[in-house]
């Protein structure tokens, strides 16, 4: 048994992630500019290598922190990619995931002694390797799981407005949504709390500010709903 170890392939394993985060201007992607080779001084999603101690969750957990500061992200595995010649120096196989930041609350500085960047998700440059198809991949899924479960309040300020958040919908699924429908279907949820307060920037009379019921989401989650924007 020892010797079938001992003559298997090695390869190496490494963790991508696709990090979006939203403000004012629209949906957004974390990348780094590469400072070694191969690809050097090209555009790359942010990652690293499994270490022997640690399962890929807390790989992505270290990686993500090490770039933006934050802890508590949330995240999900997408796709592992296999090509055998998708790294040109090592034999590498890529697990990729998706995290959901709000940009106000990541470390500026942090990012920037790292070379890293926000771009916005449909003027991004063009990636190393299979990056392009990792970012695909992730939109899809973020598209998908948005239609259909509320989700990306990790993107929002902690207090926000009804039209961010429907600004974040329409940003992340690349549409106009029906304004009275969707208030509608968000408010027949009953996952939000309105607040007292107003955001006295939006208009006159101002809008009132929602803080995100976590409880009664993950309620909602055990009954199966289904959002369908």
């Amino acid at each position: 048994m020892l010797n079938s170890y001992s003559s298997a392939d090695k390869v190496l394993l490494a963790v991508d992630c696709i990090i979006f985060g939203f403000d004012n201007e629209g949906l957004k992607i974390l990348l780094i500019k590469r400072d070694f080779e191969p690809e050097k001084g090209k555009w790359s999603l942010i990652g690293g290598f499994l270490k022997r101690d640690e399962v890929l969750d807390a790989a992505a957990i270290r990686i993500l922190n090490t770039y933006t500061g934050l802890n508590d992200i949330y995240m999900e595995q997408l796709y592992a990619y296999s090509e055998i010649d998708r790294d040109p120096v090592e034999r590498t196989i890529s697990v990729s995931y998706f995290a959901l930041i709000n940009i106000e609350n990541h470390n500026a500085e942090l990012i920037k002694n790292y070379h890293a960047e926000w771009f916005p998700i449909n003027d991004a440059p063009n990636l190393i390797f299979d990056h392009n198809e990792m970012v695909q991949n992730a939109i899809k899924r973020l598209r998908y799981k948005t239609s259909v479960k509320p989700i990306g309040f990790e993107l929002l300020p902690e207090k926000f407005t009804m039209r961010q958040l429907l600004e974040l919908y329409e940003a992340i699924l690349s549409k106009e949504l029906d304004k009275r429908n969707f208030i509608s279907k968000i408010n027949s949820l009953e996952i939000l709390n309105k607040l007292d307060e107003k955001d006295m920037q939006s208009s006159r009379k101002g809008s009132y500010l929602y803080t995100f019921n976590k409880e009664k989401y993950e309620e909602k989650l055990l009954n199966d709903f289904v959002l369908n924007l």
